[in-house]
Protein backbone atom coordinates (compact mmCIF):
# COMPACT_ATOMS: atom_id res chain seq x y z
CA UNK A 1 0.00 0.00 0.00
CA UNK A 2 1.83 3.05 -1.22
CA UNK A 3 -0.91 5.84 -1.78
CA UNK A 4 -1.48 8.61 0.55
CA UNK A 5 -4.51 6.64 2.57
CA UNK A 6 -7.52 8.60 4.34
CA UNK A 7 -7.86 10.05 7.87
CA UNK A 8 -11.24 8.42 10.08
CA UNK A 9 -12.14 10.15 12.96
CA UNK A 10 -8.33 11.31 13.41
CA UNK A 11 -7.02 7.80 12.76
CA UNK A 12 -5.07 7.19 9.28
CA UNK A 13 -5.93 4.32 7.24
CA UNK A 14 -2.86 3.48 5.32
CA UNK A 15 -4.73 2.99 2.10
CA UNK A 16 -7.62 4.55 0.18
CA UNK A 17 -7.94 1.09 -1.44
CA UNK A 18 -12.13 0.37 -1.63
CA UNK A 19 -10.97 -3.23 -1.37
CA UNK A 20 -8.44 -2.25 2.27
CA UNK A 21 -11.16 -0.12 3.08
CA UNK A 22 -14.20 -2.60 2.38
CA UNK A 23 -11.82 -5.43 4.57
CA UNK A 24 -11.45 -2.67 7.35
CA UNK A 25 -14.69 -2.00 7.97
CA UNK A 26 -15.40 -5.40 8.64
CA UNK A 27 -12.76 -5.77 10.68
CA UNK A 28 -13.94 -2.23 12.80
CA UNK A 29 -17.59 -3.76 13.12
CA UNK A 30 -16.31 -7.39 13.94
CA UNK A 31 -13.19 -5.57 16.56
CA UNK A 32 -16.11 -3.24 18.20
CA UNK A 33 -18.78 -6.34 18.61
CA UNK A 34 -15.74 -8.46 19.90
CA UNK A 35 -15.37 -6.16 23.01
CA UNK A 36 -18.69 -5.62 23.81
CA UNK A 37 -19.65 -9.68 24.04
CA UNK A 38 -16.23 -10.37 25.81
CA UNK A 39 -17.65 -7.38 28.46
CA UNK A 40 -21.10 -9.31 28.83
CA UNK A 41 -19.65 -13.04 28.66
CA UNK A 42 -17.20 -11.77 31.28
CA UNK A 43 -19.88 -10.19 33.43
CA UNK A 44 -22.56 -12.38 32.69
CA UNK A 45 -23.57 -15.73 34.93
CA UNK A 46 -21.68 -18.71 33.97
CA UNK A 47 -24.67 -21.05 32.92
CA UNK A 48 -27.05 -21.29 30.02
CA UNK A 49 -28.12 -18.26 28.30
CA UNK A 50 -26.34 -14.74 28.64
CA UNK A 51 -22.54 -16.09 28.71
CA UNK A 52 -22.39 -18.77 26.30
CA UNK A 53 -24.33 -16.88 23.70
CA UNK A 54 -21.91 -14.07 23.92
CA UNK A 55 -19.00 -16.28 24.20
CA UNK A 56 -20.02 -17.66 20.91
CA UNK A 57 -20.66 -14.34 19.40
CA UNK A 58 -17.18 -12.77 20.62
CA UNK A 59 -15.72 -16.23 19.18
CA UNK A 60 -16.98 -15.86 15.95
CA UNK A 61 -16.34 -11.98 15.47
CA UNK A 62 -12.83 -12.67 16.69
CA UNK A 63 -12.53 -15.10 13.52
CA UNK A 64 -13.62 -12.30 11.32
CA UNK A 65 -11.61 -9.51 12.75
CA UNK A 66 -8.40 -12.28 12.56
CA UNK A 67 -9.37 -13.25 8.94
CA UNK A 68 -9.53 -9.93 7.99
CA UNK A 69 -6.37 -8.64 9.83
CA UNK A 70 -4.42 -11.73 8.12
CA UNK A 71 -5.55 -10.30 4.62
CA UNK A 72 -4.82 -6.39 6.02
CA UNK A 73 -1.34 -7.91 7.24
CA UNK A 74 -0.50 -9.50 4.07
CA UNK A 75 -1.57 -6.03 2.15
CA UNK A 76 0.44 -3.85 4.41
CA UNK A 77 3.55 -6.58 4.98
CA UNK A 78 5.90 -6.29 6.30
CA UNK A 79 4.09 -3.23 8.26
CA UNK A 80 1.98 -5.15 10.15
CA UNK A 81 3.42 -8.05 10.65
CA UNK A 82 3.39 -7.50 14.64
CA UNK A 83 -0.10 -6.96 14.07
CA UNK A 84 -1.01 -10.69 12.64
CA UNK A 85 1.74 -12.15 15.74
CA UNK A 86 -0.62 -10.50 18.59
CA UNK A 87 -4.17 -11.81 16.24
CA UNK A 88 -2.56 -15.13 16.04
CA UNK A 89 -2.27 -14.67 19.86
CA UNK A 90 -5.18 -13.57 20.27
CA UNK A 91 -7.77 -16.20 17.96
CA UNK A 92 -5.52 -19.30 19.46
CA UNK A 93 -5.99 -18.44 22.48
CA UNK A 94 -9.67 -18.62 22.24
CA UNK A 95 -9.82 -21.72 20.12
CA UNK A 96 -8.02 -23.40 22.93
CA UNK A 97 -10.31 -21.86 25.36
CA UNK A 98 -13.21 -22.65 23.51
CA UNK A 99 -12.63 -26.10 22.10
CA UNK A 100 -11.83 -27.26 25.77
CA UNK A 101 -15.60 -25.81 26.41
CA UNK A 102 -16.99 -27.97 23.35
CA UNK A 103 -15.53 -31.11 24.08
CA UNK A 104 -16.91 -34.40 24.45
CA UNK A 105 -15.07 -34.94 28.21
CA UNK A 106 -15.19 -32.94 31.46
CA UNK A 107 -13.17 -29.90 30.61
CA UNK A 108 -11.10 -27.85 32.78
CA UNK A 109 -12.81 -24.69 33.28
CA UNK A 110 -9.77 -23.20 33.99
CA UNK A 111 -7.68 -23.92 30.59
CA UNK A 112 -11.13 -21.89 29.48
CA UNK A 113 -10.79 -19.20 31.55
CA UNK A 114 -7.55 -18.48 30.67
CA UNK A 115 -7.76 -19.06 26.94
CA UNK A 116 -10.40 -16.18 26.62
CA UNK A 117 -8.80 -13.92 29.03
CA UNK A 118 -5.19 -14.04 27.00
CA UNK A 119 -7.39 -13.89 24.11
CA UNK A 120 -9.49 -10.45 24.85
CA UNK A 121 -6.05 -9.08 26.39
CA UNK A 122 -4.39 -10.12 23.05
CA UNK A 123 -7.10 -8.38 21.38
CA UNK A 124 -7.31 -5.12 23.17
CA UNK A 125 -3.44 -5.24 23.09
CA UNK A 126 -3.56 -5.04 19.07
CA UNK A 127 -6.21 -2.64 19.13
CA UNK A 128 -4.01 -0.16 21.40
CA UNK A 129 -0.74 -0.89 19.40
CA UNK A 130 -2.64 -0.15 16.47
CA UNK A 131 -4.49 2.93 17.31
CA UNK A 132 -3.33 4.33 20.78
CA UNK A 133 -0.63 6.48 18.73
CA UNK A 134 -4.02 7.91 17.61
CA UNK A 135 -6.07 8.46 20.42
CA UNK A 136 -6.90 11.06 22.88
CA UNK A 137 -5.56 10.47 26.04
CA UNK A 138 -3.45 7.70 24.99
CA UNK A 139 -1.07 9.62 22.30
CA UNK A 140 -0.01 11.22 25.06
CA UNK A 141 1.91 8.26 26.49
CA UNK A 142 5.30 6.24 25.28
CA UNK A 143 4.84 3.96 22.14
CA UNK A 144 5.64 0.69 24.76
CA UNK A 145 2.85 1.30 26.73
CA UNK A 146 0.16 0.34 24.42
CA UNK A 147 1.82 -2.88 24.33
CA UNK A 148 1.82 -3.27 28.34
CA UNK A 149 -1.46 -1.70 29.58
CA UNK A 150 -3.89 -4.31 28.25
CA UNK A 151 -2.08 -7.30 30.15
CA UNK A 152 -0.86 -5.20 33.29
CA UNK A 153 -4.93 -4.73 33.99
CA UNK A 154 -6.13 -7.85 32.34
CA UNK A 155 -3.51 -10.87 34.41
CA UNK A 156 -4.51 -9.59 37.73
CA UNK A 157 -8.36 -9.97 36.80
CA UNK A 158 -7.37 -13.27 35.41
CA UNK A 159 -5.39 -13.98 38.75
CA UNK A 160 -8.27 -12.81 40.64
CA UNK A 161 -10.58 -14.96 38.48
CA UNK A 162 -8.53 -17.66 39.01
CA UNK A 163 -8.07 -17.69 42.80
CA UNK A 164 -11.53 -16.74 43.46
CA UNK A 165 -14.66 -17.53 40.98
CA UNK A 166 -16.69 -19.79 42.76
CA UNK A 167 -17.37 -21.96 39.71
CA UNK A 168 -13.34 -22.04 39.45
CA UNK A 169 -12.91 -23.00 43.13
CA UNK A 170 -15.61 -25.72 43.04
CA UNK A 171 -13.13 -27.55 40.47
CA UNK A 172 -10.53 -27.22 42.87
CA UNK A 173 -12.39 -29.10 45.37
CA UNK A 174 -11.44 -32.34 46.50
CA UNK A 175 -14.00 -35.30 45.53
CA UNK A 176 -16.72 -35.55 48.07
CA UNK A 177 -16.89 -39.12 49.11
Amino acid sequence: MTDGGVLVAGIPIPSSSPVFLSIVGAHVVAGSVCVIAGIVAMSAPKRSGRHPLAGAIYYWSLLIVFLSMTALSIMRWPEDVHLLLVGLLSFGAAFIGRAERQGQKPSDLRVHVIGMSISYIALLTAFYVDNGPHLPVWRALPAWTFWIIPGAVGFPLLIRALMRHPLLMESRAPPSR
